[in-house]
């Protein structure tokens, strides 16, 4: 609601300007477009008019609204075999026609509350970018997934215990909301300064300017919005093609086609299992699965991916894998599974004691270590290597820039366009609105951990040391998200500690990673999207809300369908139960349960410490460490050469880190896509890229959501499939891609070495 008197009012016959193409002029000719990034400048307008409403009633209404729907739908696949993810993208185009439709019909005339000063409009005049940013937002809030339902998942459908109602919605909305205190403690740094620029999101501020924005048409050319909708519906139209008729264009791998019976050729050569040499596709999804857009990377991050992704997956693995490291060949050289010493999958109910659901030590003596596959082993090597290495680099590349912002800050000297027009034209969020957010969330986790007779296992001491976590890494994994797209987690480490420190529990493993892990992510999100206002001149405090409210509202929704399902489905979540044809298999609820037994109740100890196979791979936390310094000795020795700077250490480690579950041909595709446009074309034909290089990237994903919508809904959801042929499989037919090559190894389907 907005009092009459709010400077926030607009006049109803207020139109878009019209632009011409690539214009960045401002109103106020004592401002210039001195953003240091050259992708910002090319990008964001430097525009604002501070009159525009934002927090009207079409804000509230689709709002609200898209974020409850993109909520239920999520989590209502989420359970399901073939779960389907709706983006906020989707939310983006499709109200944007809701909102002008609003525009046109509701009445104009002003509300008053009884009894007060306070009034509204159903309709403050044309439907406007700054309430079209904040409604994408409430989607965001919708889209995003909520954590802490894997945690309500296994102890109701996996470990068949009780769990409190109450304690439930309260881990799902502390862990969700704790990073948004974080953030305001960080936001000078991470929002204000012009060096944190968040690439990722130049792609939705190019979308909504071309489809606000009036344009005129260059000769013999088309507008933004003319190229979105052209690149939006043939993106559309080729997507039944992977998605429906021929799935098996998602991963092409020949050299398995050629060798058919050899185990060897066909690791080398499988997309989907093995080395993904020679394999490619034909798929806009499987570019942008697990990785995302790579238009929305900058070049020298899409070079550091790559060359820490050759170095891992063509030297490390291959070289360990073929001398036996580990005696690895027993297992596949790439799989996400546990094995026992025999090659075949473990089996946690010998090592897991049902009646109090902690470890079993005697079952463990009588049956097997734990064993992981070379690249599942390096994987975690890789992933404490990363953190170390954020850490590290962020000291030494921009400790004395951060110490110098810090006393700009104080100083009130640190800005660029874009900030002073924020500062000029909007009243900042006041500090206390975090700092009271952050102690209210802070008491509720102790409340869900202590109290309800400690079902979380988590004691009070467990939440503070996961918070301290996130509170520590959250500016150095900031800076490193600002600047390339890139986000390291904190998954692995939060588990490895809480494993020592509390072995044998697996819930209060499970949560202490959520607490660290995720309210990192959440401040990071937040931070994002606060990013995203500050190029698109929303009025801080308008953001605030709209985030604060989108995640009650998204954590609600979350949370009451998910509980409706897990007490209302039977067997749901157990497939040698579930009726035949059942769809409630839970595919990735499977695997977030195996981590729980393997990290909360065999612990880390018994893999990466003294009594484990893999505590050599504590050695990466070193490496990890100084890797960063080598470079940074370059570019002090040689401060001339500018690109010793961008060799990012962290970066190149982590290059492969989203294998598993992301596979080599999503890697070869997003690598080739990203040098192809984000290197030559933005090199040769600039001006051509930043018109369109985003728009590109947006309309892309939205033709594959969109389509993706349409098949799941009309086709997919009755098991009505495509024509049965060779290609409908969902695979890349090399069979013999997952086999063990160690000598007497005997697995189902697979030949048996000699």
């Amino acid at each position: 609601m907005e009092q009459p008197d709010d400077n926030s009012g607009v006049s109803l016959s207020h139109q878009p300007k019209k632009l011409e193409p690539d214009s960045h002029k401002l109103e106020n000719s004592d401002e210039v477009n001195d953003s240091p990034i050259e992708e910002v400048r090319l990008t964001v307008s430097i525009k604002d008019d501070p009159t525009l409403p934002c927090l009207t009633f079409r804000t509230w209404f689709l709002g609200i609204t898209a974020c409850a729907t993109l909520s239920f739908l999520n989590q209502f696949f989420g359970f399901r075999q073939n779960s389907l993810s709706l983006t906020s993208v989707s939310a983006q185009i499709a109200v944007l026609p809701l909102g002008k439709f609003m525009a046109a019909v509701l009445p104009k005339k002003a509300i008053r509350v009884p009894r007060t000063k306070w009034s509204f409009s159903l309709n403050p005049g044309p439907f406007n970018l700054k309430e079209h940013v904040l409604i994408t937002i409430f989607a965001n809030a919708g889209s995003s997934g909520v954590y802490a339902i894997n945690i309500i998942t296994i102890v109701i459908a996996f470990y068949h215990r009780h769990i409190h109602p109450l304690a439930a919605m309260l881990l799902t909305l502390t862990t969700q909301m704790l990073g948004y205190g974080w953030a305001g403690i960080f936001r000078k740094f991470l929002v204000d300064s012009p060096y944190m620029w968040w690439p990722a999101n130049l792609v939705q501020v190019s979308l909504f300017r071309a489809l606000h924005e009036e344009e005129v048409r260059p000769k013999r050319g088309l507008t933004r919005l003319q190229f979105f909708l052209v690149v939006l519906i043939s993106s559309f139209t080729y997507y039944v093609v992977p998605n429906y008729m021929f799935p098996s264009m998602t991963a092409l791998s020949f050299v398995c086609w050629i060798w058919k019976h050899s185990v060897t050729a066909q690791i080398i050569g499988s997309g989907r299992h093995g080395l993904g040499i020679g394999s490619f596709a034909l798929d806009w999804a499987t570019v942008a699965a697990w990785n995302g857009s790579p238009l929305a990377y900058p070049g020298f991050a899409i070079i550091n991916i790559s060359i820490g992704f050759f170095l891992t997956l063509y030297v490390l693995i291959p070289f360990a894998y073929w001398t036996n490291a580990f005696e690895v060949k027993r297992f596949p050289i790439i799989s996400s599974h546990v094995f026992d010493a025999k090659g075949v999958d473990y089996d946690v109910g010998l090592v897991l004691n049902e009646t109090n659901f902690q470890f079993n030590q005697h079952g463990y003596d009588d049956y097997s270590k734990v064993h992981l596959s070379i690249f599942f082993a390096f994987a975690y090597g890789l992933s404490f290597a990363t953190l170390a290495a954020t850490v590290s680099h962020v000291a030494l590349f921009h400790g004395r820039n951060m110490w110098q912002q810090t006393k700009a800050t104080f100083r009130d000297k640190f800005d660029d366009v874009h900030t002073r027009l924020m500062k000029k034209n909007y009243d900042a969020v006041p500090q206390w609105w975090f700092y009271s957010l952050m102690l209210v969330m802070t008491g509720l986790a102790m409340v869900a951990c202590e109290g309800f007779g400690r079902q979380l296992q988590l004691p009070y001491w467990g939440v503070l040391l996961a918070l301290g976590l996130a509170v520590f890494f959250l500016l150095p994994i900031g800076v490193i998200t600002a600047t390339t797209n890139q986000q390291p987690g904190l998954n692995v480490i939060t588990e490895l500690i809480i494993g020592f420190m509390y072995p044998g529990r697996p819930l209060a493993n499970v949560a202490f990673k959520t607490y660290g892990y995720i309210s990192m992510v959440q401040a990071i999100t937040f931070l994002s999207d606060f990013k995203l206002g500050h190029y698109m001149k929303i009025p801080p405090k308008s953001m605030f809300i709209v985030q604060l409210v989108g995640t009650l509202v998204a954590s609600s929704i979350y949370f009451g369908t998910a509980w409706w399902l897990l007490t209302s489905v039977d067997y749901i979540c157990d497939p040698s139960k579930l009726p035949e044809g059942s769809p409630w298999t839970c595919p990735g609820y499977d695997v977030f349960y195996n981590a729980s037994i393997i990290w909360g109740v065999v612990g880390p100890l018994r893999m990466f410490g003294r009594l484990g196979l893999y505590a050599k791979m504590n050695y990466f936390f070193l490496i990890g460490i100084l890797a960063p310094v080598p470079v940074w000795i370059l570019s002090r020795m040689f401060p001339e050469k500018k690109w010793i700077r961008l060799i990012n250490m962290p970066i190149i480690i982590s290059g492969a880190g989203n294998m598993l579950p992301a596979t080599s041909v999503n890697y070869i595709c997003w690598i080739t896509v990203g040098v192809l446009f984000n290197i030559y074309v933005y090199k040769r034909y600039k001006s051509w890229w930043a018109r369109h290089n985003y728009i590109l990237s947006a309309g892309l994903d939205a033709g594959v959501a969109f389509m993706a919508v349409l098949c799941y809904f009309t086709l997919q959801i009755r098991d009505i499939n495509g024509m049965s042929w060779w290609g409908l499989e969902l695979d890349d037919h090399c069979p013999l891609a997952h086999c063990p090559t160690a000598p007497g190894i005997q697995v189902k389907h697979c030949p048996v070495f000699r």
